[in-house]
């Protein structure tokens, strides 16, 4: 593989819109090729279209060039990132999306008589929590959940949004999904939040 290019640019990072950081939602970009697009002095989508220099060689900077386009077409689009992101990765989409995003835990009765089944669901938008209870208001949740494309659960992955489905079984929950229980894993914290 050739060495990547240094390019001779003063580019700056704007931590403001971090999926503009990231170019592995370019097919046939993953974390290492991306962090050499980074070590050679190219940090956004704008620094890399700007460039005046060779990258990574001149048939691939084409291509990401054309993937780049295509993004900041659907630069609003949470499922076209969603799409293009692996499930390890789609934390990326939270700063730029956060203003669409909910945070979302559940509580179930836990088996308790041989019967397992909600007890109360929990969101928060960043400005406000509602809570749904079973045999109160629990079915409002389904009309509230649809009004987001971004949920953050912890171990919702596995727990918490198959239970939803199976409980409502047409339901729409948002199109993106950022799980903390991997995250923070990756990240070296392991366990449960209890």
């Amino acid at each position: 593989m050739p060495p990547y290019h240094k390019c001779d640019h003063d580019f700056t990072l704007e931590p403001e819109r971090l999926l503009e950081h990231t170019f592995i939602h370019i097919p046939g970009i993953g974390p290492k090729t991306e962090k050499r697009i980074w070590e050679s002095g190219i940090y956004t989508w704008q620094d890399f279209l700007k460039a005046d220099c060779v990258i990574i060689n001149p048939s691939k900077d084409r291509m990401i060039r054309y993937e780049l386009e295509r993004s900041l077409r659907h630069r609003d689009e949470i499922r076209f990132f969603q799409n293009r992101l692996s499930s390890d990765q789609i934390w990326r989409l939270f700063q730029d999306f956060r203003d669409r995003a909910v945070y979302l835990d559940i509580e179930t009765s836990g088996g308790f008589q041989g019967v397992d089944e909600i007890t109360v669901i929990g969101l928060y938008d960043g400005d406000s929590v509602f809570t749904f209870v079973n045999g109160r208001n629990l079915e409002e949740f389904e009309i509230a959940i649809a009004s987001y494309e971004l949920v953050i659960t912890f171990n919702g992955s596995t727990f918490d949004l198959p239970f939803i489905r199976r409980w409502f079984p047409h339901i729409h929950l948002p199109p993106a999904h950022i799980d903390l229980r991997f995250v923070l894993n990756r990240l070296g914290y392991n366990g449960g939040l209890k």
